[in-house]
Order: structure tokens, then sequence, then C-alpha cells
């Protein structure tokens, strides 16, 4: 397989062939098929039917060339990292499905509640979003839930609203977090067309364009009891979730930046000015160098990161490292490829107007930039700036006893 201009250390050696082969089949695909209608997709706001259209019949959640041989925790990231190379928005609308949608049925779901709904996963035949963040409470959402649901019999009564919902007019299913009045937290999957439930389109973004987020709203929506993830009880079982997804992320923002910096090399490979070739300027490789160190490093915390995930020693404040840590070079990365193109940056043509604005949503979703690193603070010197007891948590001297 041959590896992206941007992986200069070759991280694709890793994967091993029969994965490297399904990776060559869905850069394919995104070249020929999706990339062709992603600046008219931008510019419009649309989801083009072509992008899943495109992606389902692959099979990348259970890829044949695999036999049935279990996924790697490396193959899902430069999965993640391959979309995220020809554009973020679709890297983000199939990971809504394989990463969010999935991984909290996988974890939040029984033993055969998964055995059941995962097949229809990875088919796309039950299509998912995963609802949590709301409309007063995002970086809060932990203490500030304000969804409610009540056992009523055999079912469920849900009330509350959820804000920025990606992929919800799509999807047969919405996980949706509430808390009960005892203040246990449930997550039920929610037919968004059963009575009582509202979608509203989140219009004028200038960010992840493609992505189609939703504001929603339930009004006493009645859910059966067999449509609640079983081993969902409490906040802490949905932050195991977010620290899975947050990885996804890291190995997304990786992958835009990436693509920046592919396509601004491309850019400055074919352009010149004064006579000469942009790229023969000491500037522009200066520029170059360090959009590429960037990307180096990045990948470099994502394998280990996916190294310690695999081995399950993966911890909150790893994760939230990785995905603050990266999607703040990331922006560096986008201004740098930018800055290369010059005023032709702005422009769609250039493909770096894509990455450039679209990491402006990465950088905010899943936890933003500040609260992933109040989540690194708190592991490093013991104290909590979110509140509450003022050493509420071991301190690295405390842990390492």
């Amino acid at each position: 397989m041959t590896a992206p201009l941007g992986d200069l250390l070759e991280s694709w050696t890793l994967l091993p062939s029969d994965e490297q082969q399904v990776m060559l089949r869905l850069r394919e695909t995104l070249m020929t098929r999706i990339a062709p209608v992603l600046d008219g997709a931008w510019e419009k706001g649309e989801l083009p039917d072509a992008v899943l259209a495109s992606l389902i019949p692959l099979r990348l959640m259970d890829p044949p060339e695999l036999k049935g041989r279990t996924l790697s925790a490396l193959y899902s990231g430069f999965r993640n990292l391959e979309i995220a190379r020809v554009d973020a928005s679709v890297a983000t609308v199939y990971n809504l499905q394989a990463g969010l949608f999935r991984t909290v049925v996988s974890r939040g779901g029984s033993g055969d509640q998964f055995a059941r709904w995962d097949p229809m996963i990875r088919s796309f035949a039950m299509a998912g979003a995963f609802a949590l963040t709301e409309p007063d409470h995002g970086s809060d959402i932990a203490r500030g839930l304000r969804s409610e649901v009540r056992r009523d019999g055999s079912d469920w009564i849900l009330n509350g609203a959820k804000r920025w919902i990606g992929g919800a007019d799509r999807a047969d299913r919405i996980a949706v977090v509430a808390r009960e009045r005892s203040g246990e937290v449930r997550c039920l999957l929610v037919d968004p067309r059963s009575p009582g439930v509202t979608l509203r389109r989140i219009e004028r973004k200038t960010s992840l364009r493609i992505v189609q987020n939703f504001d929603i709203t339930f009004e006493n929506v009645r859910v059966s009891d067999d449509w609640r993830l079983a081993e969902v009880s409490s906040f802490g079982d949905i932050a195991r979730c977010l620290r899975e997804m947050r990885a996804d992320v890291g190995w997304i923002a990786t992958g835009t930046a990436l693509g920046a910096y592919e396509a601004a090399l491309e850019y400055a490979l074919r352009r010149s000015q004064f006579g000469r070739p942009l790229t023969s300027f000491q500037l522009v490789q200066e520029r170059l160098t360090t959009m590429l160190g960037h990307v180096s490093a990045s990948l470099a915390l994502m394998l280990r990161l996916t190294q310690r995930q695999t081995s399950g020693k993966v911890l909150d404040e790893d994760s939230a490292l990785a995905k603050s840590w990266i999607t703040a070079r990331l922006r560096e990365v986008v201004a740098l490829a930018r800055e290369t193109c010059g005023g032709n940056g702005i422009t769609l043509e250039s493909r770096v107007a894509r990455f450039h604005a679209d990491a402006e949503g990465i950088y905010s979703y899943e936890g933003t930039y500040d609260i992933n690193s109040l989540i690194v603070g708190r592991a490093i010197t013991g104290y909590s700036a979110f509140g509450g007891a003022p050493h509420d948590v071991a301190s690295p001297l405390e842990r390492n006893r």
C-alpha cells in the first residue's frame, strides 16, 4: 500500500496486509466517487446521497477481506484518518454510525442487545445518531443534564431537548441520554418518527457544512423498555463511551491535518511566483515542514493511544490529551496550509478552504479544547478545576505509590 505524502514515517505499514487492501478500496472510492461532489456539497450545505451510497457497500465495519476476523483498533483509526484526509465532514458523518452510535450500543447495551443490533448497525440497516448535548448544557452536561425520563409500566416517558445532533434526519434510532428524578442516567434508543419528537435543522453553519445537525425536542415520548440500553445507569457509563469517541475524533483531526498538508503541498508544487516554483521559497518550505511535523507527531500520539486502548489501559486523560493537543495542532496546520495557498486558499478549488473551515468544528465537538485540557490537568495535579471538592481525585504521587 502506498503511504500518503504526509505519512513520513510510513505508519501505514503497521496495518496487516488484508487491512491495507481495505484501505486501498476505500481510497479509490473516496477519490473517484466522493471527492468530485464535495465542493458543491459544501457550498450548498447538503449531504449528497452519493456519499453514503458509495461508503455503505464497502462494508468498512466488517470487510470481506478479513473473513470475519475482528477488526483491530488500529484499523478503525486509519479508516477514520483515510476518510478525513479527503473530507472532515464525510469522516464525521461516517463516524456518527461507526463510532458514536456503535460505541454507545456496544458499551451501553447488554450482550443480547449488542448481538441483536450490531449486525444491523454494521450494515446501516439500523442507522443511528447519538444525542447528549443540550441547548443550555454542553461542556457541563455531566452535571447539567436536564432531559428527563420516567418509568411508566413497561415503557419510559421522555421529555427534554437536545442540540447539535448529527445525522438525526437519517436515523432509525437516536441514542438519547436523559436523567431520572432519582439521579440515575438512562440511554434510550428513540425512533425519531415517534409522536412528540420534533427535529429542526441547524442552518447557516460555517464549519462541517456537509454534516446535517439538528435541534430535537421530546414531549412525552413513549419508549419501550426493550429500547433502553441495559448497561447505562450513571453518567460514568456514558463517560466510558466518550473516552472512545474522543479517540475517534483524534484520528479524524489527524486525517484532516494530513489532508490540508497534502492539499497545500500539491498547490505549492504546481504554482510559480516571481518566475520560480513556489516550493523553492524558504518560507514556503518552512511552513510545509512545520505542517508535516504536526501531522507526524499527531499520528504518533494516536498510534500510542490506540496501543493503550488495545491493551485495555487507556484512561480519560489519555484520550482527552490526544483530542485537545491534536485539534490545537490541526488549527495551526490548516492556517499554514491556507497561507501557503495565498488568496486562492479561501476558494473551494484549492481544497484547503474546506479543511480550514472544518477544523473549527472538530476543535469543538466531543469535548472542547478547554474541557479536555482540564481533564488532563486534573490527572496531572489531583485537583479538579470543574468545581466541587477541591481535591477530589488521586494526585500523580498518590497513584504511583
